[in-house]
């Protein structure tokens, strides 16, 4: 099956486009067995782009094609509409990356272009990261831990001193050749005793994750991070003065009522209690704990009151119902049914005996303005 899918290399670089050619090596001449890609995409600046246009893809010294002779490479593709410039917010290409802004972009540019490349199962991706800025070394592969399936690779190059970084190096020869160490030394280095090797990295695979997640994993690098955080370890911050909850990422506003109901389960839940449904006739202490965090919200004074005059003999069994499934609607509206699981109160046990929690964990739940 993975005979059928298209190899594509996807190199990082910033100024030094070698990484491209040395890559290539080690993945179709070193590595046993080979691993020859169709194609190569470069991410890189502005400046780098150019770089490797002249260096890789020019006709007097375009290394990429004598790197496919001398060692009787297949036709690989790799032209100038592969090598990807990345830009800045504003969608302009970027000389250099230096500002948190700038790595934000680099980020976001490197997770559209490996998503799009992972979208299906046709294809099959090894990402170099090698070259360039080491935040953007970073970027590419937690993009592709975000991404990556089963057949999908991160390596790193290495080369030996004292090739390494040398500009004229471009991969070992098949033949002797000389180059030079830079001045006052000038020592001549044969080209063909270089040694160039492949070492693959490990990676957490999250691509699971991150489909769950759904539509919520926007196409910035930090919304598709938090995106599964959240699945990973969903938390809950109840702000009773601002009527909200902050489930995940997301706000979500309820009525006093409501937010003192939900924040009430979630206390319990917090100190590792379940709480039972009152009786039909209605039971003091529920009543109790709902309106001590009832009296936490900001309401008027004469709604706690009505409210209080309401529940004057204690709550029952079908108030207590009712406002879960309240909570329980606005939560799958603001969150989606799957998502409104996470962060809704759970019952368990079987009647007469079922006890109501929040399905998070007590330590995912928070208070704002208490800790």
């Amino acid at each position: 099956m993975s005979r059928r899918r298209k190899r594509i290399l996807l190199a990082v670089t910033g100024l030094s486009p070698q990484v491209v050619t040395e890559t290539v090596y080690a993945l179709a001449v070193a590595r046993n067995p080979a691993w020859i890609p169709a194609e190569v995409r470069l991410v890189t600046t502005a400046e780098g782009a150019e770089r490797a246009r002249l260096m890789l893809l020019g006709r007097s010294t375009g290394w990429f094609r004598r790197l496919l002779r001398d060692w009787n490479l297949p036709r690989i593709r790799f032209d100038g509409s592969l090598i990807h410039v990345v830009t800045d917010p504003n969608g302009r290409p970027m000389q250099d990356i230096r500002s948190a802004q700038d790595n934000l972009a680099a980020a976001d540019f490197l997770l559209r272009e490996i998503r799009k490349i992972t979208a299906g199962a046709d294809t099959e991706l090894h990402v170099s990261i090698a070259g360039g800025r080491k935040t953007m070394g970073f970027f590419a592969g937690y993009a592709l831990s975000l991404c990556g399936r089963p057949q999908d690779v991160l390596s790193h190059v290495l080369v030996e001193p004292p090739f390494e970084s040398h500009t004229s190096f471009f991969y070992p020869s098949p033949k002797p050749q000389v180059i030079y160490t830079p001045p006052p030394e000038s020592r001549p280095l044969d080209t063909s005793r270089a040694r160039v090797t492949l070492a693959e990295i490990p990676f957490v695979r999250l691509r699971g994750l991150l489909l769950q997640a759904g539509a919520k994993a926007a196409r910035r690098f930090a919304e598709a991070v938090d995106a599964v955080q959240e699945e990973l370890e969903p938390a809950v911050v109840i702000d009773l003065a601002a009527s909200r909850i902050h489930a995940g990422n997301t706000d979500v506003s309820m009525p006093p009522a409501d937010l003192a109901f939900y924040a009430m389960l979630a206390r319990a839940t917090r100190s590792g209690i379940a709480l039972p449904a009152p009786s039909e006739g209605g039971d003091a202490e529920p009543r109790d704990r709902f309106l001590a965090e009832y009296r936490r919200v900001n309401v008027p004074e004469g709604n706690r009151e009505r409210v209080e005059a309401c529940l004057a003999k204690g709550m029952d069994r079908s108030y207590f119902l009712q406002r879960r499934a309240r909570v329980t609607k606005l939560l799958e509206s603001a969150l989606g049914a799957r998502r409104a699981v996470l962060y809704g109160i759970r019952a368990e046990g079987k009647r007469p005996d079922t006890v109501y929690r929040l399905a998070l964990p007590p330590e995912a739940i928070h208070f704002a303005g208490e800790e």
